[in-house]
């Protein structure tokens, strides 16, 4: 069983193969380091263990200029264990961790209760304040300390090195699919739902109008075949097939980002819920309509659409 800590005071002392990273999306790629992970711990009969981070360092070094998160930290956290390693750690990331020098990073966490012999990162791994520690520096001190390092190759797919980045950027484009094939599973929205102008209701196709968590990756605005879930305490719960609309709804000279998900053939009362939204493929661009009689029509044919493809 995965055990999870937040302090490296509540971590017991005892030796490791370790990998680190901030693991933004748990993607092929991060797999690939989480599976070598795993492998060398099982030969050398030791504990697997992946560090992260509580946050994306960026949302410190850079406030306001990092980039979306691809997950919310309790789905990361998800996504690490269901790898199978034995123990994920999550690092506090503030202005103090952003200043530490990369030879006190290495000696607080990798040869203090973790007692590395083996760390497993990406051959373009950078570490500690500045960015100024990589993979050469990392096997200098593995040497002094007791471990060696195990730099592996970025994985490329068929469009190119799979990374957060090429993620996010499938994401802000629209391309929902891109994005799947790279994370191994849909992009996940997640949000409240909270009251909209009930403009959906009125037209016969009630729609749940999602509060997405600020500072989570949202795709182009258009319309999405999608799987919607009320998030329980263990996990999302009952599944509905959905077709969402991304978007600022320019009928109605509306205005920001929203996000509403109709729910195919069933009326289920979500306002007050947290629910997460599964994007699958994206159905069409945002479109204006004349009128309210063509957008209902377009709507009917999304619909069907999205029935298609989520069938």
């Amino acid at each position: 069983m995965t055990t999870v800590s937040h302090r490296l005071d509540d971590v017991d002392h005892a030796p490791s193969v370790v990998t680190i990273g901030v693991f933004d999306g748990v993607h092929r790629g991060h797999r690939m380091l989480l599976s070598r992970t795993v492998d060398a711990a099982r030969d050398r009969d030791v504990r697997s263990v992946v560090v992260t981070f509580d946050r994306n360092p960026l949302e410190v070094v850079r406030p306001g200029q990092h980039p979306p998160a691809l997950q919310v930290l309790e789905d990361k956290v998800a996504s690490l264990v269901a790898t199978e390693v034995d123990h994920v750690h999550v690092l506090a990331f503030d202005r103090a961790a952003s200043q530490e020098a990369p030879e006190d990073f290495v000696g607080r966490v990798l040869a203090g209760p973790l007692e590395a012999n083996r760390v497993v990162v990406g051959e373009d791994f950078r570490f500690g304040h500045r960015a100024a520690g990589d993979v050469d520096l990392l096997t200098a001190m593995g040497e002094d300390l007791g471990f060696d390092v195990d730099a592996v190759a970025l994985v490329v797919g068929d469009d190119g090195v799979v990374s957060s980045s090429a993620v996010r950027a499938a994401i802000a484009a629209g391309d929902v699919e891109a994005a799947t094939a790279a994370l191994g599973r849909p992009h996940r929205l997640v949000g409240r739902v909270v009251p909209g102008d009930g403009r959906g209701r009125t037209i016969g196709v009630p729609t749940a109008n999602v509060d997405v968590v600020a500072g989570l990756a949202v795709p182009a605005t258009g319309v999405y075949a999608t799987r919607v879930a009320r998030r329980e305490p263990d996990g999302p719960g009952t599944t509905w097939d959905a077709v969402t609309n991304v978007g600022t709804r320019p009928t109605f000279d509306g205005e920001g980002i929203t996000v509403e998900s109709h729910l195919l053939d069933v009326d289920v009362d979500l306002y007050g819920a947290e629910v997460v939204v599964d994007l699958v493929a994206r159905l069409r661009g945002e479109q204006r309509f004349d009128g309210v009689e063509d957008l209902v029509a377009q709507i009917h044919r999304d619909i069907e659409h999205g029935r298609e493809v989520l069938a």
